[in-house]
């Protein structure tokens, strides 16, 4: 048996989780997303894989009722990369950076539970762990550069000279 956990999608908007026999709402897809299970949206009809569709409806969904992690220049800024010869590093980029962004958001929240518990001076803890952090962010910035530069020298050597 799969490990996926299969959600149908009817023609009528419903999803119905295969799991638990019943329907579910975007609100427990996202919990789904919350809690880590791996699942596949699918249509009902066509069988298609629309996990992304769906999710993109939870973002949505997300954005609009509650506090937004888009501003509108950060949409503006994804949306001059769509059809761009940079789309996949831009893509890969976003993806390292939060990757990055989450683990170094739990080392650090696992950090300052061992500290605060036992410091005499919690702010000069926390300066001096931002200050350690530096390294990793500026080491994201050059490779996102670098690969940047790259990018646009192979586009600049594949242009015919005027």
């Amino acid at each position: 048996m799969s490990d996926t956990r299969i959600i149908k999608k009817y023609p009528n908007r419903r999803l119905y989780d295969t799991a638990i026999s019943r329907y579910i709402t975007l609100e427990e897809i996202r919990q789904l997303v919350i809690d880590g299970v791996e699942f596949k949206v699918e249509d009902k009809r066509t069988h298609q894989d629309i996990t992304r569709s769906i999710l993109l409806q939870v973002i949505a969904e997300r954005e609009e009722n509650g506090t937004p992690i888009f501003t509108n220049e950060l949409l503006q800024f994804v949306i001059r990369y769509y059809g761009d010869p940079m789309q996949a590093s831009i893509t890969r980029y976003l993806e390292l950076s939060l990757r990055l962004f989450a683990e170094q958001q739990q080392h650090f929240t696992e950090q300052l539970r061992n500290m605060l518990g036992q410091a005499q001076q919690p702010l000069q803890i926390l300066k001096e762990l931002a200050d350690r952090q530096k390294p990793i962010w500026k080491s994201v910035r050059r490779e996102f550069i670098r690969n940047l530069s790259d990018r646009a020298k192979s586009i600049k050597a594949k242009l015919p000279e005027t």
